[in-house]
């Protein structure tokens, strides 16, 4: 399988708007017959005696985030027909105000394989086993000004390019516990998780000082790619002035790169019969992956190449060509494999409030405030909603979330009979579609499962 780097990155942010990033259901977390609530927070229990999860599909998760949408990259022309930002009939101006300092867009599934619940030990407890996949890409608005642009302006900052994608199973064991004896209202859990690693990649270009000319391009470029999946092997480029250097890397067979652990802990605490308060730390943990492939500039690194000679007309018609250009800034040396690399995973932290009504308990709101704890790819995000179990068996919320990626509109419907539990929502609901049927917003999320209680 053979991966570009540069021209894949930049092609990325509109190539992600076709895939359908929170990998578990945030407006499901104030319903309290939602079976995962100790995903969210592992001192969440269920009232029952236990259930177990239909095999793949008893939570499945899968949704994209972005700050920018497929509406700021494609324009109707005079004809109606829809043309990319590279097109000249598009406005230099219109376009770049729709770019942000730091545009993102990223891709994540969860998926639950297996998951059976059962007290024991003085609480409640979860065994259960999911995979997990995120993938992220950050840009700055500095690299669409030189697509758009070329050579109007003779320099350009267009580093703090950063990219990253994982995959890994977790093994977990969930426990949950009262101690209403210390202090009333209180209940702890914590999670332990096995982790088992599929492939990681990192990049991150931090610096392109460039300068244009009709014939050369001149740069000063630091960047690092870090290469965890088995089996991996880097593909060099040569250039024009005799140097060869890495611009992409393939590999032919799957196998496990790394194994790790993490731990989830939190607490839930009960108030009154009006309030409730819970915290919750997750996903504090690693993956020492095995081989670690590296590619680096190794320090500042001075480029002056005639490869990519600028030529404004072609510049104006030839997106291709162009992100090939850029992919030729940063002339990585092979490193080879570098040994092992311990990695830690992003965590995330959990913080919510509920008030139920007094006089009609079935009808609650909720404030939840999640963190998500990944370096340049950090998020947080508040969402208030309104939840209703107007009958035992069936749950039902509404929500509104604001944060990092902007505002969204989210809900839940919950049906858990006796012996049977089927639940979908989602936190970003998708909004206008385009003729090709993709979200014109990028941020969209569904959630569903089904599970058997007993």
């Amino acid at each position: 399988m053979r991966l570009h780097i540069i021209k894949r990155m930049a092609a990325g942010a509109m190539a992600l708007s076709a895939l359908a990033a929170s990998a578990q259901s945030r407006s499901a977390y104030f319903l309290d017959n939602y079976t995962y609530n100790f995903q969210h927070n592992p001192a969440m229990a269920i009232d029952r005696r236990g259930d177990i999860s239909f095999p793949l599909f008893g939570n499945l998760n899968v949704g994209t985030s972005a700050n920018v949408g497929l509406k700021t990259f494609f324009f109707k022309g005079s004809d109606g027909r829809l043309m990319n930002f590279m097109n000249p009939q598009v406005n230099t101006n219109k376009f770049l105000s729709g770019i942000k300092n730091h545009n993102r867009i990223g891709l994540e599934m969860r998926e639950q394989i297996m998951s059976v619940g059962f007290r024991a030990l003085g609480g409640y407890n979860h065994i259960s086993v999911g995979v997990v996949g995120d993938a992220q890409i950050r840009m700055p608005k500095s690299i669409f000004s030189f697509l758009k642009e070329g050579i109007s302006n003779r320099t350009y900052d267009i580093g703090r390019i950063d990219a990253n994608a994982h995959a890994y199973t977790e093994i977990a064991l969930n426990h949950s516990h009262s101690l209403e004896n210390l202090l009333p209202g209180l209940r702890v859990g914590g999670t332990f998780k096995f982790l088992i690693g599929f492939g990681n990649v990192d990049i991150n270009f931090d610096k392109a000082d460039l300068r244009l000319g009709k014939d050369e391009w001149n740069a000063i470029t630091n960047g690092t790619m870090r290469v965890n999946i088995p089996g991996v092997r880097l593909l060099t480029h040569t250039n024009d002035e005799g140097r060869e250097y890495v611009d992409d890397f393939e590999y032919d067979s799957f196998s496990i790169g790394g194994y790790g652990m993490a731990v989830d802990f939190g607490a839930t605490y009960r108030l009154n019969s009006d309030w409730d308060f819970a915290l919750a730390f997750n996903d504090i943990g690693f993956i020492n992956w095995k081989s670690n492939v590296e590619a680096t500039t190794n320090g500042d690194r001075i480029v002056s190449t005639r490869d990519y000679p600028l030529n404004p007309s072609e510049f104006e018609d030839s997106f291709d060509d162009f992100t090939n250009a850029i992919s030729g800034l940063y002339q990585l040396d092979d490193n080879g494999d570098t040994g092992s690399r311990c990695r830690a995973i992003a965590g995330t932290m959990k913080a919510s409030a509920r008030y139920s009504l007094p006089m009609y308990r079935r009808l609650s709101f909720g404030l939840l405030n999640t963190t998500h704890m990944q370096k340049r790819f950090a998020w947080t995000e508040f969402r208030l909603s309104a939840n209703l179990t107007p009958v035992d068996w069936l749950g039902l919320g509404v929500n509104y979330g604001l944060g990092t990626f902007g505002s969204s509109f989210g809900w839940i419907l919950n049906i858990a009979p006796k012996g049977f539990n089927l639940y979908v929502g989602m936190d970003h609901t998708i909004g206008k579609l385009s003729k090709q049927y993709v979200p014109l917003n990028l941020n969209s999320q569904l959630s569903l499962g089904l599970n058997f209680p007993f």
